[in-house]
């Protein structure tokens, strides 16, 4: 997408059915040989001192004969490995969405802003404290200039629209069901009641959202954008402003993620995902906790944005721009 089109956020096409069956269709080709990685990747994380006994159920003997790699046992410690990276500053993130904290924030605003988004909630805290990213003194700028009121009102917002979600309308097994991106019923977190411009977008809202409840909102992280790009192996699928998922700027010589990449088609494509991880699951026997749904998901996506990542820097270092939101 190039960055002049920026407000109709993807085109009209990416919306239709035969548009996004040709996405699917890819990521299902491309999945395979990805997940086949993710796999192996786990051999390169044993310690030293752990190989001698576990080679057995890796790749060589004593005698340095190739044997059976045993996928079962990398995936086992692949999402266990990624429950806990998400479990670490999940508390933080809980408390920003406690109702009786929010209430009691309304009399103070300002602390809200101060304690519970700039020190507790890590994706706004480390944003604000790497100085060394100077692409980031826009957000810097824009948080300090943030009406402590309004960014309280908007992730009150987006804790009451959660809650009732996951309470009133979430049913973990016909979630897997859907097919219709608009049956998700996110359309309403991409507009203005649920954002703070240049503090509060797509990215850091659905961090939140993620934290809190993972099983049903995945995180538009900006690996995960760049993740879909390989995984449709850089298709544009005759769209006009190139691919979906990037945002072009041909003036400046510069890529980076669409950070305006709707959040319901962005559930969709995620979903679908997972059902194909979870189809490995059951391949290898492996019991995935639906609660952790989208973790698998971040993982995995993680996974393969990072084999490209050096031509990701490049692509979106020869100009920098604004990747927070």
């Amino acid at each position: 997408m190039y960055t002049k089109d920026h407000d109709r956020m993807v085109e009209e096409k990416c919306y239709t059915l035969k548009h996004m069956e040709k996405v699917l269709e890819k990521i299902a080709d491309n999945f395979p040989l990805y997940f086949d990685n993710y796999l192996k990747s786990q051999k390169s994380n044993i310690p030293e001192e752990s190989i001698d006994k576990l080679r057995d159920r890796f790749m060589v003997d004593s005698n340095g004969k190739h044997l059976v790699f045993d996928e079962k046992r990398a995936f086992q410690e692949l999402t266990k490995e990624a429950i806990i990276d998400f479990n670490k500053d999940v508390d933080g993130y809980r408390e920003l969405f406690d109702k009786d904290s929010l209430e009691e924030y309304k009399d103070d605003p300002q602390e809200f802003k101060s304690r519970a988004l700039k020190i507790e909630t890590t994706i706004i805290r480390k944003t604000i404290q790497n100085k060394y990213a100077k692409e980031l003194d826009k957000f810097r700028a824009a948080f300090n200039k943030a009406s402590s009121y309004e960014l309280l009102k908007v992730v009150t917002r987006l804790a009451d629209f959660s809650e009732n979600y996951a309470t009133k309308k979430y049913d973990r097994i016909e979630f897997e069901k859907i097919l219709n991106y608009k049956d998700f019923g996110f359309s309403v977190l991409d507009t203005e009641d649920y954002t703070a411009h240049g503090v509060i977008g797509g990215g850091i809202k659905s961090t939140m959202l993620y934290k809190n409840y993972p099983d049903i909102f995945p995180c538009r992280s900006r690996m995960s954008l760049w993740a879909l790009w390989y995984l449709v192996d850089k298709d544009t699928f005759d769209c006009s402003m190139d691919s979906e998922f990037l945002m072009i700027d041909i003036d400046k010589n510069f890529t980076q993620q669409n950070y305006f990449y709707p959040y319901e088609l962005f559930a969709f494509y995620a979903l679908q995902i997972y059902l194909l991880i979870k189809k490995e699951a059951i391949r290898l026997e492996v019991n995935l906790d639906t609660s952790y749904r989208f973790v698998y998901v971040e993982a995995f996506l993680n996974f393969v944005a990072n084999q490209h990542i050096a031509a990701i820097n490049e692509l979106s270092t020869r100009y920098k721009e604004d990747a927070y939101v």
